[in-house]
């Protein structure tokens, strides 16, 4: 089984008006509402591609049932931690600019944190667990270490997708996957990042550095795949992008669905590029439809460097 794991979940509350303005009263022409979370939004698209999973991490409140609601009508199971305060609500107001106001999330007591890794105690080594987004500012700094540190104890591969320190600590655990953006690789080598050339050498250090498989998205100029053995280098099909949010977990997504399926590691990167890029090109996250439309456009090729 996969499980998603989602520290600090929010339901989403999107507005559209047509002008803000400030101090008067005004009125939405159009409102939805979805949770969101990194590690719900991978468990959303594996169901869209066939693939169980269970979504792990903390919900309270009449929120917190929403999304509790909201994933298990989808066919999504859930093993959440309650907690005795509400669930976040992040507003995100699209008008001429699109503002977002993001909540803090309710208090995770100790005793929050270790019911969920009671849970993680009982995977095994056929599970996979994928770790995505941020930390509540409530929790220990080393919440990340310790989940990993348990899936090691295991024998669970697990996936972690977040940036910073927060990557940093976890890879001498040895991730089955880890995806930064090159933005955000950039940023831990202090550095610009600008193409997938560029990419392989900064890539290849977190390899040596722990990371089994390393994923680098670069928007419409590509992507990358590097470990020990292959460097991968794939193109990216053309379309109109219409919302980056979910597109990295789509691919974290994409590429575990497939490599459960299918134990090749060049099919589950051409399917994780197709599933970003269709995410990218939809309002929301993709369809099935949509990802596999895409993957003839997705060309990928090996490089002569390896990943060593």
């Amino acid at each position: 089984m996969i499980y998603t794991v989602t520290l600090n979940p929010s339901l989403d509350y999107i507005v559209e008006i047509d002008q803000v303005t400030l101090g008067e009263l005004n009125r939405t022409k159009k409102e939805t509402k979805f949770p969101g979370g990194k590690g719900i939004n991978v468990s959303q698209v594996l169901k869209r591609l066939d693939v169980d999973s269970r979504a792990l991490g903390f919900i309270g409140g009449f929120t917190g049932n929403y999304i509790e609601r909201f994933l298990s009508s989808n066919g999504i199971h859930t093993d959440f931690v309650n907690v005795a305060e509400d669930t976040r609500i992040n507003i995100k107001l699209k008008s001429e600019k699109e503002t977002e106001i993001n909540a803090k999330g309710p208090n995770i007591s100790e005793e929050n944190f270790e019911a969920l890794k009671d849970k993680i105690r009982n995977l095994t080594n056929e599970d996979i667990l994928v770790l995505a987004g941020s930390i509540p500012s409530t929790m220990p700094e080393s919440t990340y270490e310790e989940l990993v540190k348990q899936c090691n104890e295991n024998g669970t591969k697990f996936v972690v997708d977040a940036e910073g320190e927060l990557l940093k600590k976890v890879l001498p655990l040895k991730p089955f996957l880890i995806k930064p953006n090159h933005h955000e690789l950039g940023d831990l080598f202090n550095t610009v990042i600008t193409s997938c050339e560029e990419v392989i050498p900064y890539a290849k250090e977190l390899v040596k550095q722990g990371a089994q498989n390393v994923i680098v998205s670069l928007a419409d100029k590509g992507a990358v795949l590097i470990n020990k053995d292959i460097a991968l280098i794939a193109t990216v099909p053309k379309g109109e992008v219409k919302s980056s949010v979910g597109a990295g977990d789509s691919m974290v997504a994409g590429f575990i669905a497939t490599y459960e399926k299918t134990k090749s590691l060049e099919e589950a990167f051409r399917f994780s590029v197709a599933a970003g890029s269709a995410t990218a090109f939809s309002i929301g996250l993709c369809t099935r439809e949509k990802m596999e439309g895409l993957l003839p456009h997705v060309i990928v090729e090996k490089t002569n460097q390896r990943g060593e």
